[in-house]
């Protein structure tokens, strides 16, 4: 991934040198456990740990010529432990080291992203309980729908965030396996005993039964639920790009001191971050995609997958921590405009407010289509006028004057009437 996009400590997780002291670590975790199950003595491991480390310039020239990665690691490593090389990566094939070196890395950037998670979450619970009592119009289709709160909307994408957290919670147990089990997955030249040990050293559970490789459907479920999280963030800040523009202007993202929205445009403050987590969006769940497609593999293995993840998994590790990282910033200091919320509330004359005048109608005995009809008729009217004004046609409306008196059609007005069980609903959020 870019550096414009990478944050430092995901980003390092990701580097050479961490990649190879997390297969160094899965190394010296299985010499430790042949050790204690008294395949390598004692004085030889210690021996091994003292001494092993690699070269990442050696790494590079050795693997120009051998054209394999792993090997060319094992060759600098043995290079700096000498004669007692010959008891690491003793019984394994490169998967056993690479795969749970990967799933070590996976676990350790889950675990970045969810902190990242609880801090949009807290961000989101803080917006959501200012305003749980701040009327904004609901919509569907776009269109003025009915009253609702701005703390309400922001209590659908808290729970939405406590699903998330909960899904990565079960992306990282399942990712969190690690296996020795050498060629084809059938311990021909090392003990399940071994691996369980290795395991348990690395924090990991043994994979229950795997092939040459830890099977992907793991893994695919893993980069999936990244992809999950950021439709989401996709899914709120588009929310955010919809409220800040100039016709609607109900909230905004922080605009600061020195920021300029456009090179030509002295006027613009735009969406610029939002529409940054939106794009980036789509890199998750076109990842999200490959990562499937890497569960298909021929017999007990093939490296069609190995490629794909070695951009995937960086990829949407980092752009996840990213997204997170910034849409918080976004979502703490976001700006609210309850009175053009209210102003726009009241466009038309209050048209959102047609039901509670239709069920006023309906509860005096008209039937519903009647009633809808004479609601409709005022609607339409305050509508197509542009400017006109369903409160006062209704008034003016000999037909509604026959079954409700002033009081009752200006008492269809009050948001409180939509709102009353909202405290209910946030309550059981905790908002």
């Amino acid at each position: 991934m870019i550096d414009r996009y990478t944050r430092p400590e995901m980003g390092a997780l990701w580097s050479d040198e961490s990649k190879f002291s997390t297969w160094l670590e899965v190394e010296l975790a299985v010499v430790a456990a042949q050790g204690k199950l008294g395949i390598i003595a004692p004085d030889i491991v210690s021996d091994i740990k003292k001494k092993a480390k690699f070269d990442l310039e050696r790494i590079k020239i050795i693997e120009e010529d051998v054209k394999h990665d792993v090997i060319a690691f094992l060759t600098s490593v043995s290079e700096s432990v000498g004669e007692n090389s010959r008891f690491v990566h003793l019984g394994l094939t490169s998967s056993d080291v690479v795969d749970t070196a990967l799933a070590l890395t996976l676990v350790r950037a889950g675990k970045i992203i969810a902190r990242e998670l609880d801090n949009l979450y807290q961000a989101v619970l803080l917006q959501a309980r200012k305003h749980k009592n701040t009327v904004t119009i609901g919509r569907s289709h776009g269109i003025h729908a009915e009253p609702t709160t701005f703390g309400f909307k922001m209590a659908v994408w808290l729970a939405e965030l406590e699903r998330h957290k909960h899904r990565l919670s079960e992306a990282i147990k399942i990712i969190s396996v690690g296996q020795m089990s050498g060629p084809v997955g059938t311990y021909s030249n090392i003990s399940p005993e071994v691996e369980s040990l290795t395991c348990e050293i690395l924090g990991l559970t043994p994979a229950l039964i795997s092939t040459q490789i830890i099977q992907r459907d793991r893994h695919a479920q893993y980069v999936w639920t990244l992809a999950a999280i950021g439709s989401s963030l996709d899914k709120f800040a588009t929310e955010i790009r919809h409220l800040q523009r100039t016709d609607v202007l109900e909230a905004e993202e922080p605009f600061s001191v020195k920021q300029k929205g456009s090179s030509a445009m002295p006027h613009k403050r735009n969406p610029v971050g939002s529409e940054n987590i939106s794009g980036l969006a789509r890199i998750l769940r076109a990842n999200s995609l490959a990562a499937l497609e890497n569960i298909v593999l021929w017999h007990e293995r093939d490296i069609s997958h190995s490629s794909v993840e070695r951009v995937i998994m960086p990829d949407s590790t980092i752009l996840i921590d990213y997204m997170l990282h910034r849409f918080s910033k976004i979502m703490t200091d976001l700006v609210v405009y309850p009175d053009n919320m209210q102003k726009n509330a009241d466009v038309f004359g209050g048209v959102i407010y047609s039901q509670a005048v239709m069920l006023k109608l309906i509860d005096k005995g008209l039937s519903r289509e009647q009633a809808y009809k004479m609601v409709q008729d005022n609607a339409m009217k305050a509508w197509n006028q542009n400017a006109g004004n369903f409160k006062q046609n209704l008034l003016a409306d000999k037909q509604v004057q026959e079954h409700l008196s002033k009081s009752e059609i200006e008492d269809c007005f009050r948001p409180e009437n939509y709102l009353k069980n909202i405290e209910k609903v946030l309550n059981r959020l905790g908002v």
